[in-house]
């Protein structure tokens, strides 16, 4: 994972990180979280999937380097029994303490916690660049075809085997519902326009399969 922690560097110092081994340790701290083992979708290969999509579409947001820490916060406290946007809090709250401890102006950890809030329901301004890649990246698997997406929705059950199934079958119901919902499920163009009409698709297909 040498080079993941290089890419936690980068984006760090871009940011006005300062003592390089406190930037080191920090990125370590997060990625042993990312491999905690009741995790099965929100694990290290989803932080990777969300940065690449970040990488290749960094051109539309002014501050990619804070999208890129906020990746890295978003899912970096993931308890499957927490209610709400308490995962979401926590993660930010994280993004806080670690962000300040590495010297960042304090206007940019503001923003990293903003950014990662968002990923609680996605909904993203109009105007808000950095806002629309996180979350685009953030629900890049939902556009993924048949088969992958299907891996995907077995790795959030098991995530959530600790509920039964009638129960887990109506809270994945809402999920999926809100997330049809959004004005814009993807805001960057380029993405709207190929990942849109896939997503919905297997969006729906999971949940007509949740029902009754």
């Amino acid at each position: 994972m040498t080079g993941l922690i290089a890419r936690w560097r980068t984006a760090a110092r871009a940011a006005g990180a300062g003592d390089p081994a406190s930037v080191e340790a920090a990125g370590a701290e997060l990625l042993e979280r990312w491999r905690e083992p009741h995790r099965h979708y929100h694990t290290v290969a989803h932080l990777v999937a969300v940065l690449d999509v970040i990488d290749q579409h960094a051109s539309t947001a002014p501050r990619p380097d804070l999208v890129r820490l906020a990746a890295w916060c978003h899912d970096a406290v993931y308890d499957p029994r927490a209610s709400g946007d308490r995962n979401e809090r926590d993660s930010a709250a994280l993004a806080d303490a670690l962000l300040t401890r590495l010297g960042l102006p304090a206007v940019a950890v503001a923003e990293v916690n903003r950014l990662v809030l968002l990923t609680a329901g996605h909904v993203v301004e109009p105007a808000d660049a950095d806002g629309a890649l996180l979350c685009d990246a953030d629900l890049a698997v939902l556009a993924a075809p048949p088969p992958e997406y299907d891996r995907y929705a077995t790795a959030i059950r098991r995530e959530y085997a600790h509920v039964p199934e009638p129960h887990y079958r109506a809270g994945r119901a809402r999920v999926l519902s809100d997330l049809l919902a959004l004005p814009a499920l993807y805001r960057i163009p380029a993405l709207a326009a190929h990942w849109t009409r896939p997503a919905h698709t297997n969006l729906t297909r999971e949940l007509t399969r949740l029902s009754p």
